[in-house]
């Protein structure tokens, strides 16, 4: 069994996940950890717990969603891992700082420790994630899916009744589209999806109601 613990972090309302099982090793996805109470409250979750955090994965590039890469390699001595085809994104983090809300990082976003993408499985404890390649938000963004739970990590790819933003930099709206046709059809629809903001929802709920999906009818 999954325990999933959701932190809406930084002015961007993103949602990081802290995912552990049994064995209390656990993964963190997504740390926009910004704010000290954000990075408190990760540490204290985390350490309560007993949990033994194995990796730090990245659904994307995008700096909201990396803003507490620093703060998880110096607390728990974990490189972020993200797809190679998001790396342009990954290499200019402190400029997207700067473009977004005008903050100098400085050199706050250490470099990946290696790259996860599509077809990888990322291990931990008893369980495994899955890793989908879903470009379109960015290049390299992904779901991760853990099949034995019916849960999937669905980043900036796919929110409850929209998707992600296409129009920042390497974003692609029929890549997009191609991808929702290839998660939907993929995932059952019991499937727990779990965004990168706002709450979560089903894959069966998004196929069903979701605008966007009615634009992957051209692609059948």
């Amino acid at each position: 069994m999954l325990n999933i613990q959701r932190f809406v972090c930084n002015m961007f309302q993103e949602n990081c996940y802290v995912v552990s099982d049994d064995t209390k090793e656990c993964v963190i996805i997504d740390c926009g950890a910004f704010y000290e109470e954000e990075k408190k409250a990760i540490t204290d979750y985390i350490k309560d717990n007993g949990l033994q955090p194995k990796h730090l994965l990245c659904t994307h590039g995008h700096v909201d969603h990396n803003f507490g890469n620093k703060f998880i390699l110096d607390t728990f001595g974990l490189h972020p891992e993200v797809s190679k085809h998001d790396m342009p994104l990954m290499e200019r983090l402190g400029r997207q700082a700067m473009a977004f809300i005008g903050a100098d990082c400085g050199n706050d976003f250490p470099a990946p420790g290696k790259h996860i993408d599509d077809g990888d499985t990322v291990t931990f404890g008893n369980h495994s994630l899955h890793v989908i390649g879903t470009p379109g938000h960015s290049p390299g963004s992904i779901f991760l899916y853990c099949e034995e739970e019916g849960v999937a990590f669905s980043g900036d790819t796919l929110f409850q009744m929209s998707i992600g933003r296409t129009d920042l930099e390497l974003g692609d709206y029929d890549e997009i589209i191609n991808s929702l046709h290839l998660v939907g059809s993929r995932l059952p629809a019991d499937t727990a999806v779990l965004p990168g903001h706002g709450g979560r929802t089903t894959m069966g709920f998004e196929t069903c109601h979701n605008p966007y999906f009615k634009a992957t009818e051209n692609l059948r």
